[in-house]
């Protein structure tokens, strides 16, 4: 739990993850959720809706490092320009962040900030939504290639994680939905779906996944099942 912990937030001491760390990335995911929910309720008695939704936001970044942020920019700079296979790898190891990143992430953060903004604080629905998010990209491997020869995600690949570790999101389901309701099912239901088309998007262009891919289905699965919470149902 210790590498999870150390590759997905800033929590411990830095060092290369090993094929194990990929099974504690469910329990690390609703670990980041409760800090992250917890902080949203305490935020949301204290200030308005607003500005509650933007530190709960800046802390998300703060913990996990901006990782997952950094991913999403760089993949939006591979899979959504016309370029080549070689090409859209070469763009997203390339440390530079482009136009499409740049969009893409400013539209994903505002829409982070308004969707909290537009829902009371719900701590269980934080934890089903970022445990979700993290058992997508654990068993991603299992089914999916990996686009590069080598890369940041290369050490956890000698022994993917079985699906049997997707079988995570079955409490964080319950959960969520204990403390939010149907709408909470809802919810991880579509971060489930856009989490997946972010994952298919990768493999029918660059014919799998990359670290910058899996960072980005994160952020995606996360906002869209934060949107869908925050609809006028």
């Amino acid at each position: 739990m210790r590498e999870a912990l150390a590759f997905l937030t800033v929590v411990g001491r830095p060092s290369p993850p090993t094929p194990r760390a990929l099974r504690w990335f469910p329990v690390v995911g609703a670990a980041v959720g409760g800090v992250v929910g917890t902080v949203w309720w305490l935020a949301d008695q204290a200030f308005p809706a607003l500005l509650a939704a933007a530190l709960v936001v800046a802390l998300d970044l703060a913990v996990t490092g901006l990782l997952h942020a950094d991913g999403l920019a760089d993949a939006a700079d591979g899979l959504l320009p016309h370029a080549s296979r070689a090409r859209r790898l070469e763009i997203m190891r390339s440390p530079d962040v482009g136009a499409f990143g740049v969009a893409v992430l400013v539209i994903v953060l505002l829409t982070r900030v308004g969707a909290l903004t537009a829902r009371p604080a719900d701590v269980g629905l934080i934890v089903g939504l970022w445990c979700v998010s993290r058992t997508l990209v654990a068993v991603a491997p299992a089914w999916l290639p990996y686009a590069r020869e080598t890369g940041l995600a290369t050490p956890l690949l000698a022994a993917p994680a079985t699906p049997v570790v997707g079988l995570a999101v079955l409490p964080a389901t319950a959960l969520a939905v204990v403390t939010a309701g149907w709408v909470a099912g809802a919810a991880i239901a579509a971060a489930l779906l856009a989490g997946t088309a972010v994952l298919a998007l990768a493999r029918l262009r660059l014919g799998g996944f990359t670290g910058d891919v899996l960072g980005a289905t994160i952020l995606v699965a996360e906002t869209v099942g934060l949107v869908v919470a925050g609809a006028r149902w």
